[in-house]
């Protein structure tokens, strides 16, 4: 009797890269494979790479020496934007066996037949130009919340990012097929599900190069806030020129995208966002902050920022960091800029010296922890819906408000995977809000979002 083969999968990386890693994971499954833990022996090892910064193409080589320990036999598998751009250099590491490109990471069971009789890597990699379909991707590991791809890829110029050259042209899932998605997703009994793409907010182009707007990314979430059986819905990252006031709006009243935003900045300096080919000034970003606040109360807002970038002076830097220390936010995405081939930016002059990078981004990572601990506080003694999640955790079970607070109680499992109505009691020493449990019932959804301060 032939056993059944074990496939291990490791993903660097964006959340996309996770729900797409989750979708091939599913194919391999539906095909008579045995999903297992990357630490355990198994015979194919697939690796989904990233390229956004240097540290990721070092990680990718320290995880795939972890699979070549774990069974020096094994097929290694490398996916993901890495190997979509430099499918040759990956091929010449030794231990991978396949090298898959964006076009076809997602018939990577197909390919595996192709490795029984070959000793040398196969590479099978296409022009970024040629891609033109779209593949809908959606995770289902964790039962309590599920992201869901709406849109890939992206039509932007920022002179930094390789994303463009990795995954293709802006390019959408048919709203159809997205509502189909989430009544599946529902049907596993998630509770939440968080909306990811590369440029949501450019929600709405075809496939085929289509670059005309069959619907927007406002049509979309009027439709989604309609959907049956999921509790939550949760926006990733929406660029600022994206992000339209009747979005917001929508939003401040809706039956289930909860007060949670991720905007990008990038810069705080105007010189620098013209340099990067940002497509908004510093002055458009505040005046989005200021409404979503205007609009919205108890608002979580994350923010994404690049310190380092070439041309960037220390006036340039101190720009930034006063503007992001005068915005109501709430916390930080700290990126210190590291150079990435074929990128426009690879080749400018001024360059920042790495020291000097790493200093930039202490500072901004020291920012984020007031700005944080600031948000925090200011949600003490206020009850907020929490979804717990699955995991006991040293004794403690986890969840998160709508917007956004990380709770902590000790472990329950009636807790786990449900909403339950908590007044927020303390902050603990490791910085996680302490909860007393109000209400857990089925009619938690009642008490609005407006109404849970107090």
């Amino acid at each position: 009797m032939t056993s059944v083969k074990k496939v291990a999968f490791h993903t660097l990386g964006c959340k996309l890269n996770f729900t797409e890693s989750s979708t091939i994971a599913r194919s391999f499954k539906e095909n008579g494979y045995e999903l297992t833990d990357f630490s355990n022996k198994a015979d194919f090892y697939v690796i989904n790479t990233c390229s956004v910064t240097e540290n990721a193409d070092k990680k990718f080589k320290n995880i795939l020496n972890k699979a070549k320990r774990n069974n020096s036999s094994a097929k290694n598998i490398v996916i993901g934007c890495y190997a979509q751009l430099k499918p040759l250099e990956i091929s010449n590491i030794p231990g991978v066996d396949l090298v898959l490109g964006a076009n076809e990471k997602f018939n990577v069971v197909d390919y595996i037949e192709d490795l029984k009789n070959n000793d040398k890597p196969l590479v099978h990699s296409c022009n970024i130009n040629d891609i033109e379909t779209y593949e809908s991707s959606y995770s289902v590991d964790d039962r309590t919340r599920s992201f869901l791809k709406v849109q890939d890829g992206c039509d932007y110029k920022c002179t930094y990012c390789t994303i463009p050259r990795a995954r293709g042209f802006s390019r959408s899932d048919s709203l159809e097929n997205i509502k189909d998605n989430i009544s599946k997703i529902a049907s596993k009994g998630v509770k939440e599900i968080i909306l990811t793409g590369v440029n949501i907010g450019d929600y709405g182009k075809g496939e085929y190069g289509n670059k005309k707007h069959k619907s927007t990314f406002f049509d979309l979430i009027k439709e989604l806030d309609k959907s049956a059986g999921i509790e939550r819905l949760r926006i990733s990252s929406v660029e600022p020129n994206l992000l339209k006031n009747e979005i917001i709006d929508f939003i401040s009243q809706s039956n289930l995208f909860v007060p949670h935003f991720h905007i990008p900045l990038q810069s705080g300096s105007n010189k620098i966002l013209g340099l990067m080919k940002r497509r908004y000034q510093k002055e458009l970003y505040q005046q989005k902050i200021e409404y979503i606040n205007r609009k919205i109360d108890n608002v979580c807002i994350g923010v994404d920022v690049i310190v380092g970038f070439p041309g960037e002076t220390e006036e340039d830097f101190q720009e930034t960091y006063h503007f992001l220390k005068s915005l109501e936010i709430s916390y930080l995405h700290v990126f210190t800029y590291s150079e990435r081939d074929d990128t426009e930016a690879a080749l400018m002059s001024n360059i920042v010296p790495k020291n000097i990078r790493n200093q930039r981004s202490r500072m901004l990572r020291s920012l984020s922890e007031k700005k944080s601990r600031a948000f925090y506080n200011s949600q003490l003694k206020s009850k907020r819906i929490v979804l717990y999640e699955s995991e006991n955790k040293y004794g403690y079970i986890h969840g998160y408000t709508d917007n956004y607070v990380k709770v902590r109680t000790p472990w329950d499992p009636k807790l786990s995977n449900k909403l339950v109505y908590s007044k927020l009691k303390n902050i603990d020493d490791e910085g996680f809000m302490r909860a007393e449990n109000v209400v857990q019932n089925k009619n938690v959804r009642q008490v609005s979002y407006s109404d849970a301060h107090g």
